[in-house]
């Protein structure tokens, strides 16, 4: 019986591998991703360069003697650390980053207090009335600061803490944002896990205590930095609240520095790196929370 060569050449041809992306990475297939690769990296420099550019500007400026701040303000040519050193006690930063630094830990330990059990019973607990009462925390956030302060300045005045640390932190010791944020995550927790640990004999604060609390970690992480950040940069209620000067924060001190140092701009400049100090300090102590926080749940497998 005679065989048919075509037949075997396409038996033979159907057998062979197929070319992997390897082999058809030459010139044809690798310069368009070559050419999106140096785009991408193109476009990250230039928003590295936007982001970086003002901060360098500072920092030159505030390094700078007095006389020389104005010529070549982009040109590290002259260094001194007197500027620094004026700033911190002509402008008495050290006190005024004390009140920072105590505000904002208060703020933080009662934010994230506040949102794991809030977050915790939206998520865990049944009770009647849980979706509405959850709706109005989430309509909190629609109502801007400026909104309540006229309200929020009666109130604290009215309990006599005006010029005081729980009058500058009593406003923001909850949040709809963490408890939103921390819901959630307490949404992917499995129920079976919930019922093994009911089964053991654990209540509701051992479980949140011993086994939710280390798998929420990062996110934990991230909501007391976002606490952190935004209550150290606090401008408005601050100035509001305190008419006597050792209760400023560090925002409205560098706003007692401008105004006494108008023809010293290198002394505002060094101001505003001793009061970013903390800031750099608490994103890289928790760079690795922040990104595993926010990441967490968005990929499942």
């Amino acid at each position: 019986m005679a065989t048919d060569p075509t037949a075997l050449t396409s038996v033979d041809d159907a057998t062979q591998p197929v070319p992997s992306a390897r082999r058809l990475s030459g010139p044809a297939f690798g310069r368009p991703r070559g050419l999106r690769l140096l785009g991408r990296y193109l476009l990250l420099s230039l928003v590295t360069f936007v982001v970086l550019f003002p901060v360098y500007t500072t920092v030159i400026a505030s390094l700078k003697p007095g006389d020389r701040v104005l010529q070549n303000p982009l040109v590290p040519d002259a260094f001194t650390l007197d500027i620094l050193r004026e700033a911190w006690t002509d402008g008495r930063l050290g006190r005024f980053i004390l009140n920072s630094l105590v505000v904002a830990i208060v703020v933080t330990v009662c934010q994230v207090a506040t949102s794991v059990m809030s977050g915790y019973a939206f998520a865990m607990l049944e009770f009647p009335g849980r979706g509405l009462l959850f709706l109005l925390f989430l309509a909190t956030l629609l109502v801007p600061l400026e909104a309540t302060l006229v309200v929020n300045r009666r109130t604290i005045d009215s309990l006599g803490w005006l010029n005081s640390y729980q009058g500058l932190a009593a406003p923001f010791l909850a949040t709809a944002f963490g408890t939103f944020l921390l819901r959630q995550v307490f949404l992917g927790f499995p129920r079976d896990l919930r019922d093994a640990a009911r089964i053991d004999g654990a209540g509701h604060f051992r479980f949140l205590w011993h086994v939710a609390l280390p798998v929420i970690r990062p996110t934990v992480g991230a909501l007391a930095l976002f606490g952190f950040l935004s209550s150290w940069n606090q401008y408005l209620w601050p100035n509001l609240i305190t008419t006597e000067s050792d209760m400023n924060t560090v925002q409205s001190g560098l706003r007692l520095l401008r105004n006494s140092t108008l023809d010293k701009p290198n002394l505002l400049m060094a101001g505003t790196v001793i009061a970013a100090v903390p800031i750099f300090a608490a994103l890289l102590a928790f760079q690795r929370q922040l990104v595993r926080g926010l990441t967490a749940g968005a990929v499942k497998g």
